[in-house]
């Protein structure tokens, strides 16, 4: 019995021994039995493990084992009492991560965790083990929204570790510049000429776009975006938008890549006959005003046409081509041109309606009479509308026969807006587009018989009217004025002439002119006083100073 007894007593401390051999090895272990405290499990080592079943339980205390399933334990020590191995699920996990993780950094290759939360300066990731995810670490751009990142599954480079006191730091821009320069370095062995590739819009200037085309960056210029209109890269794209691109050009020593959008799009201008024809109606949007006053409409992305100003309205009453372009409104034109040197569409607007001259010269012939309002007074004569596009001009000339317009304000006086009045047609220019009016042509020309009623020695009264620089305008009679010239007046040097001739002052003088092609009357005052002189002579002819006087106070 003794012997027996020393027997099993030497079997266990070899037992024992051996057991001691394998704590903190990892076995493949499997499930044998489950009860409410530990599981049992076979580690192939001629010995039973125990694990406490909290190990295996889930969040509501159900376990995530059965018999028959196998796990890795690790071997954490000897029972004394039983001699049994214990043995723990977790820190098996726990020490493999470590190990997963300690080679990772060592190698220089990345982890995927999960972002846990956020905690002081940054993040907090699941990677097998806890790991710090500083902020500044997050993104190759600085990222101020942390809370967007959480319950992510992510990629990243473990920085530092130390296993003694269980800290670990990762990073996810070091990762991602990582990738990004094994991506670079493929993706410059793939560029070429030709090559069709897909990118990532980064930013923007105002002469074109960044896009990321698998870790190398090109450049889209604003006018390789679109065959049609485009101010700025903005109104086409978006920044984080993947667009297909075409590399147009390469230079590998300075890795300066050119690309383009369009170019994957046939050009318009190629099958522009197959859609426009002269004389055929196009519309489309108003987008700029030109120099002259016309406006560029586009039709459709890449076409464009330019109406003139004088394609806009058969008047010169134009719309306003600022507020239309600035609305991008539809416009609908006739196309009278497709100039393919310039790759642009001429049109016109006018041309869609009958021309407004040539309704007008049905209606209104020259010599016609009519009575219509005036539409416009101006320093030069008055506008009087005929039709509802197209209004004649009176000059001022022709206001009256014998009446001189001196002053622009007398023009204001004479007429006003809205006011009615009559006039005759005495020409039509639909070319020049213009129509010439009348109102003096209405009545007979007086000037032949003012010619002859007011011969040249005839002596006469007129009132002072306007005084000028030069002279003085006196009223004959209504509508009938003369000139005395500062020469034929008789005043004495230096004498003011406002003075001596106030307005309405009566004058009485001689003509001394009738001007047939300026239809004006010269008149004299000092022609007068010669004469008195002349009438007071001596028989003998001779006049001496006593006859002037009594001739004088004899008048007086």
């Amino acid at each position: 019995m003794v012997e027996d007894a020393e027997s099993i007593s030497f079997q266990q401390l070899f037992k024992k021994i051996n057991l001691t051999k394998i704590i903190g090895e990892i076995f493949q272990a499997k499930v044998i039995e489950i009860t409410r405290d530990y599981i049992y499990l076979d580690i192939g080592f001629k010995s039973i493990a125990v694990c406490e079943s909290r190990e295996i339980l889930d969040p509501y205390g159900n376990p995530t084992l059965k018999k028959g399933d196998e796990v890795e334990v690790l071997i954490t020590g000897i029972n004394e009492s039983t001699g049994q191995a214990m043995a723990s699920i977790t820190q098996a996990t726990q020490l493999k991560a470590w190990r997963k993780a300690l080679e990772a950094y060592k190698n220089g290759t990345p982890v995927v965790g999960k972002v846990v939360m956020k905690v002081k300066g940054g993040l907090q990731v699941d990677i097998g083990i806890p790991a710090f995810l500083p902020q500044s670490q997050v993104d190759v751009v600085p990222t101020k929204n942390l809370d967007k990142f959480i319950g992510q599954q992510l990629e990243f480079l473990i920085t530092k570790i130390n296993e003694n006191q269980g800290n670990v730091v990762v990073s996810r821009k070091g990762f991602l510049l990582a990738k990004r320069q094994e991506l670079r370095s493929e993706t410059l062995k793939l560029i070429q000429e030709g090559l069709i590739i897909e990118g990532t819009v980064k930013g923007f200037t105002d002469y074109g776009a960044f896009v990321d085309i698998g870790g190398v960056e090109g450049f889209l210029h604003i006018s390789d975006i679109s065959w049609g209109r485009c101010n700025h890269p903005s109104e086409k794209l978006q920044v984080g938008q993947k667009i297909v691109v075409v590399v147009l050009k390469f230079d590998p020593e300075k890795e300066r890549i050119s690309l383009g959008l369009k170019q994957l799009q046939p050009d318009p201008w190629l099958s522009v006959h197959e859609k426009y024809f002269i004389g055929s109606r196009a519309q489309g949007r108003a987008v700029e005003v030109t120099p002259d006053g016309g406006i560029i409409v586009e039709v459709e992305e890449g076409i464009e046409a330019f109406i003139p100003s004088t394609e806009l309205s058969w008047t010169k009453k134009v719309p306003n081509v600022s507020r239309i372009v600035a609305d991008r409104e539809r416009v609908e034109f006739l196309i009278t041109e497709i100039d393919e040197s310039i790759n642009m569409l001429r049109g016109s607007i006018k041309q869609l309606y009958p021309s407004p001259w040539e309704e007008l010269t049905k209606k209104i012939q020259v010599g016609s009479r009519l009575k219509a309002p005036i539409t416009s007074v101006t320093d030069f004569g008055i506008f009087v509308r005929l039709t509802p596009e197209i209004d004649g001009l009176v000059h001022s000339s022709d206001f009256s026969w014998t009446k001189k317009i001196t002053n622009p304000k007398q023009i204001h006086s004479m007429f006003k807006k809205g006011q009615e009045v009559e006039v005759i047609v005495l020409d039509i220019d639909p070319v020049a587009e213009k129509v010439s009016l009348g109102i003096k042509q209405l009545t007979p020309d007086p000037w032949p018989d003012i010619a002859s009623r007011y011969p040249k020695g005839r002596r006469v009264k007129a009132k002072v009217k306007q005084i000028l620089d030069f002279g003085i305008i006196v009223e004959l009679e209504e509508d009938l004025d003369g000139l005395i010239h500062l020469s034929e007046l008789d005043i004495q040097k230096g004498e003011d002439l406002k003075s001596k001739y106030p307005e309405g002052t009566e004058i009485e003088c001689e003509v001394i002119k009738v001007d047939h092609a300026q239809r004006r009357l010269g008149l004299s005052e000092k022609a007068c006083k010669r004469k008195e002189v002349q009438g007071a002579t001596t028989h003998s002819g001779a006049v001496t100073f006593l006859d002037i006087l009594k001739q004088k106070l004899q008048k007086e």
